[in-house]
């Protein structure tokens, strides 16, 4: 499994303007609803706020990773949001996030949901990655830059 199997540029931000959790939210989830992956926002964002209540999923080191299962997508989806000023997200470390990995998954879906969870935070504890991400200015830039690092890793 490769992050760029489930990640398209047209989910891909790299200016985010949110300054909140649930700002930043709608912002990525709205990127996947412009690009055709969501079906309906509003339980979308339901899902998400709703797991952001058992936990943050700030997980640190100006990364979040929200998550959760819906059927309102079809398969593993995910949406990338870059945030060059930070974004107060309830992290573990109490920083603001500039990276953040939105990933949904069908119910139906649970071990793939796993697994790119894994993969995706694995890569995130390299702090030469997350510094290459925070410095793409494009989208095709953040694909290339994981895509590089997906085959130093295999």
């Amino acid at each position: 499994m490769k992050i760029t199997d489930f990640l398209t540029k047209d989910c891909i931000k790299v200016d985010l303007k949110s300054k909140t959790k649930k700002e930043a939210l709608e912002e990525l989830v709205d990127i996947l609803a412009a690009s055709g992956k969501v079906t309906d926002k509003v339980k979308v964002m339901q899902v998400l706020l709703e797991r952001e209540e058992l936990g943050s999923t700030g997980i640190g080191q100006g990364v979040a990773i929200p998550h959760g299962k819906t059927d309102n997508v079809s398969a593993l989806v995910a949406g990338f949001g870059l945030s060059k000023e930070g974004c107060q997200f309830d992290t573990l470390d109490g920083d603001p996030v500039n990276i953040f990995f939105l990933l949904l998954a069908p119910y139906n879906a649970s071990g793939i949901h796993l697994k790119s969870l894994a993969k995706i935070s694995g890569l995130l504890k390299d702090k030469y990655f997350r510094k290459s991400l925070v410095n793409c200015a494009t989208a095709e830039e953040v694909l290339t830059v994981i895509s590089e690092e997906e085959k130093l890793k295999i």
